[in-house]
């Protein structure tokens, strides 16, 4: 192969066999996609089934704490473990600009391939594009993840009832900061790294320990403060958060105040938000810290009447509003 990608390389023909057999199949081995049909045979899912898809396009390609090719598989196994399924199968897209460093779309793919192992998912059927230079902007990605459903009541954001705790799996903010740290190459965020991570493990131990669990849900663009806005309007119900137990690392916080961002609006790619009847708060607290992902889960606020809005008791005994996210602070974030 050449050392970059060129446009013969989505043509379907030799050029394309070669870069599926010397890159994809090479790390993402397994029965299913080795038969090379055009759809994966299925016949050990069991209903009901989650489905979700989403599309990842992300500038760098490559920060600390992962790149595009573990966002991918993190985004989509994430958003089908929140609806309370246990995530089972991937499907994969590649967009890819001619003249993609190979080294680059290499590291891109190994980078797939151990988050899917961890995740204890398979990649099963994919396609690959090759588009002209200048198309798009290096590499584009599209996952699509089927799981099976083992949640019952399964969560949703229409759940959420007055009373519930408010949880979160840990620290805001860390994704969207690390992102933009490495786009500018803002040296004074090098001790900042990306949260993507697979929460389908933790999800499992959540509901087995603590029971019927009303909402789960991945708090990604927008942050915190625009997943609940959406939350409380599926519910139709008040939420108020504590300043003072919202999580955020200190590197986070002075490279926010510095920047002018509000953790609370960024990006996080391993983090979910857990609502709870209060008796099970405790258990389900429990459960997060077990996982290597929620070390520093807390409980940050109450479902209320009232309503369908946001509020946050600060650190000096104010109240304020928190909106949906008006624009965005950073685009391509994933």
């Amino acid at each position: 192969m050449e050392d970059c990608l060129l446009l013969d390389a989505g043509s379907g023909g030799r050029a394309s066999q070669r870069l599926v057999a010397q890159c994809f199949f090479r790390h993402f081995a397994n029965p299913l996609l080795e038969r090379m049909d055009d759809a994966a045979l299925l016949t050990d899912v069991r209903g009901p089934l989650a489905m979700s898809t989403d599309s990842y396009t992300v500038t760098p390609l490559i920060f600390p704490g992962g790149s595009i090719g573990s966002l991918a598989v993190h985004g989509t196994v994430n958003d089908v473990a929140m609806l309370g399924a246990r995530p089972r199968y991937l499907s994969c897209a590649f967009i890819l600009e001619e003249g993609l460093s190979l080294e680059t779309l290499e590291r891109v793919t190994a980078d797939m391939a151990a988050a899917a192992r961890e995740a204890g998912v398979l990649i099963v059927t994919g396609d690959t594009k090759v588009v002209p230079h200048g198309a798009c902007d290096k590499i584009f990605i599209n996952t699509t993840g089927i799981g099976e459903v083992f949640a019952d009541p399964v969560p949703s954001g229409h759940n959420a009832r007055p009373g519930d705790a408010v949880l979160v799996s840990g620290a805001m903010g860390d994704h969207g900061l690390t992102v933009m740290g490495s786009r500018e190459g803002l040296s004074f965020l090098t001790d900042v790294a990306s949260d993507s991570a697979p929460l389908n493990h933790m999800v499992v131990d959540i509901l087995e320990s603590a029971g019927p669990v009303h909402v789960l849900r991945d708090p990604t663009r927008g942050g915190l403060a625009t997943t609940l806005n959406e939350i409380a309007e599926q519910s139709q119900v008040g939420i108020v958060l504590e300043e003072s137990a919202i999580p955020v690392h200190e590197a986070v916080k002075n490279g926010c105040s510095f920047l002018g961002l509000d953790p609370l609006y960024l990006a996080n790619e391993g983090k979910c938000i857990c609502i709870v009847p209060e008796d099970r708060a405790e258990a389900a607290l429990k459960a997060m810290r077990r996982s290597p992902y929620g070390k520093e889960a807390a409980r940050v606020g109450t479902v209320t009447d009232g309503k369908a809005q946001v509020s946050l008791q600060t650190r000096i005994g104010g109240r304020r509003l928190l909106g949906m996210l008006e624009g965005a602070q950073l685009p391509r974030i994933c």
